[in-house]
């Protein structure tokens, strides 16, 4: 499969499927690996980073779960490319920026995925639609199991994996939902929740991770503890943490109804038809007025368009994407038009079929 095949297609992950998607895009379980006895990636030498990529292909073959993933090489591919795997959420911006001796092995559906020699030398992933995380963590550990036949891992009988970044040791899982929480921003009680979510040992992020801004009111919310509790304590922790945001956002627009319904409801109305008639339009505009349609979607305002259409359509609207869909190379101004045209027909297309 090249990078263009996959640009058009539409990840699993998107589907709109799942527990609280009106709330919750998508669960993602993240596990940092490193092989025994093999220098961390930054500190290895190109031969050794080129033989880990090989040990990493061989050993998906034995895999069941890998033996037909698709393999991108980071290190023989143009900027664009690794900016599609990274606007898909497959590799990190990391990854994007190093490239040589690195790829990403994706899974059916893009569920899962395996990043070689980012900041260590496997980076195992699941993603899974709605509030899930539970269902991302087995499928991950069913990976690792595998992998782990093939591989000795670096570990530490009181350390647990040996990461490249300290704040990995221990299990070496990150698991983290994507949030949709636009009530609590437009009733101005976000920043209250994210500190009370900051107390409890969780991380909020942007839409790429680590230093990554918010767009389109979708917070990242994860573990920052690695090291001292289980996976299951963590996958556990984590769902408590994230129900009671859920329910806090359910309270918060519950409020917008009682206290300003026809605001809120011109305001999801503007959104789509702005959406719908617009010529020019960014992909940071787009996530804002998406937003407010996704908004009036949950909330039973708007009949369409499918959650899953909007999730798609959150990735194909990204620059590298919008590149793929005009394909031709484009100006950040041309873009823009591109975008709005793309939209405007796959909302059309939407509306056609309802």
């Amino acid at each position: 499969m090249t990078i263009d095949e996959l640009s058009r297609l539409g990840a699993g992950w998107l589907d709109g499927t799942g527990e609280a998607g009106d709330v919750v895009i998508s669960s993602r379980v993240r596990l940092a690996r490193n092989l025994a006895d093999v220098p961390f990636s930054h500190q290895a030498d190109d031969a050794q980073n080129a033989s880990m990529v090989d040990l990493v292909l061989n050993a998906g073959q034995n895999s069941t779960q890998l033996s037909k993933a698709w393999f991108f090489d980071t290190g023989d591919s143009e900027m664009s490319d690794r900016q599609v795997l990274m606007e898909r959420h497959l590799i990190s911006p990391t990854l994007v920026k190093r490239g040589n001796h690195g790829g990403v092995l994706v899974g059916e559906d893009e569920r899962f995925s395996v990043m070689i020699n980012e900041e260590d030398h496997l980076r195992l992933q699941a993603v899974v639609s709605g509030f899930q995380p539970l269902s991302a963590w087995e499928l991950i550990n069913s990976i690792d199991d595998e992998f782990s036949k093939s591989f000795s891992y670096a570990f530490d009988d009181e350390w647990g994996y040996l990461t490249a970044c300290p704040t990995n040791v221990g299990t070496g899982l990150r698991a983290s939902l994507l949030m949709h929480l636009p009530g609590l921003v437009l009733v101005q009680s976000i920043e209250q929740v994210l500190r009370g979510v900051g107390q409890v040992g969780l991380a909020v992020r942007g839409y790429y991770g680590e230093g990554s801004e918010v767009v389109g009111n979708l917070f990242q919310i994860s573990n920052q503890t690695t090291l001292g509790p289980s996976e299951m304590d963590i996958i556990e922790n984590l769902q408590k943490v994230a129900r009671q945001v859920m329910d806090y956002e359910k309270d918060a627009r519950e409020r917008m109804v009682k206290d300003a319904q026809a605001q809120l409801e011109d305001k999801i109305w503007r959104a789509y038809g702005l959406l719908q008639t617009a010529r020019v339009i960014s992909a940071q505009e787009f996530m804002n007025l998406a937003s407010a349609v996704r908004l009036g979607v949950g909330m039973g305002i708007l009949d369409s368009p499918e959650p899953a259409l909007l999730n798609r359509l959150m990735i194909a609207v990204q620059p590298a994407h919008i590149k793929r869909f005009a394909g031709q190379p484009l100006e950040a101004d041309d873009r823009d038009v591109w975008r709005a045209t793309m939209v405007r027909e796959r909302l059309g297309e939407s509306d056609s079929s309802n």
